[in-house]
């Protein structure tokens, strides 16, 4: 699966990863509120890959397709619902 990885310019650390440009569109109005700006960082296939910096590709790939993101925030911040 290839996917798009922008970073918040709101909150630091914080990395949404979707599918294309156009699945930003889709983002609940209260995330984006939060992100602020997104700006895309990198694009990347996620198809036999076997490690992320910070978490597993599977998991990536399951949020992405069941919620058409995956959030991902820096540590110790997992408990902050944006």
């Amino acid at each position: 699966m290839k996917c798009e990885v922008y970073k918040s310019n709101r909150k630091d650390g914080a990395y949404i990863f979707v599918a294309d440009s156009k699945a930003l569109e889709s983002l609940p109005d209260a995330l984006m509120a939060r992100l602020g700006r997104l700006e895309l960082v990198m694009a990347l296939d996620l198809a036999g890959r076997e490690t992320l910096a910070a978490t597993d590709p599977a998991t990536v790939i399951d949020s992405i397709e069941s919620r058409g993101f995956y959030l991902q925030l820096p540590p110790g911040d997992e408990a902050d619902s944006c």
